[in-house]
């Protein structure tokens, strides 16, 4: 079980390994609230910071990242990766995961992470699906808590943000025998 670069797709949007022809249409779907819970190190608003945020992310170890194409436009819109991938436990993380402010409320997110949950469970075998997000991303905990996913607790002072904030990291997890009410969730949600 370790994740490789693929493309995925669905009738909303297709996930495709992100590349540097990627940031110019990142730039245009960033705005100030994507990475305000985020352990970013720089702000990324300039295209520099963009292609640099870009750079960052394909070259991260253990890690296969995406850039969230939508199918209307063609354009990127936002990005997701797998990360924290353990082959020997059959488990990974879906994290750093942002949407530009046009496509949040859509079918963008459930349709992006049925791509990505299912080719974790029924392609790559896994047993165990995380989804962390900071404790003060109510929005974000509203999503995963939408998708099914189950809260095992909190990570007190898990992270110090680059503000100084001690983050407290809530963690979330879909397990293989999860998966299939999860899966018709999502597919109720997309209208499938």
């Amino acid at each position: 079980m370790v994740p490789q670069p693929v493309t995925l797709r669905n009738d909303f949007v297709t996930l495709e390994p992100l590349h540097a022809r990627h940031a110019p249409d990142l730039h245009a779907a960033i705005d100030d609230g994507v990475f305000a819970y985020m352990p970013m190190r720089s702000s990324v608003k300039t295209p520099s910071e963009v292609r640099r945020y870009v750079e960052f992310q394909i070259q991260r170890p253990g890690t296969v990242t995406f850039a969230v194409i939508d199918n209307i436009s063609g354009r990127a819109i936002g990005s997701s990766s797998y990360l924290n991938i353990r082959p020997e436990h059959r488990g990974l993380e879906i994290g750093s995961t942002w949407i530009g402010a046009s496509a949040r409320g859509t079918k963008v997110n459930p349709a992006m992470k049925h791509l990505m949950l299912s080719h974790a469970f029924e392609t790559l075998g896994a047993v165990r699906v995380e989804l962390r997000t900071d404790a003060r991303n109510l929005q974000s905990r509203a999503a995963i808590e939408k998708l099914g996913a189950v809260c095992e607790g909190v990570m007190r002072a898990h992270m110090i943000m680059p503000d100084a904030v001690l983050r407290d990291t809530v963690v979330y997890a879909i397990t293989r025998e999860d998966w299939a009410g999860v899966e018709q969730r999502l597919l109720d949600r997309l209208g499938a």
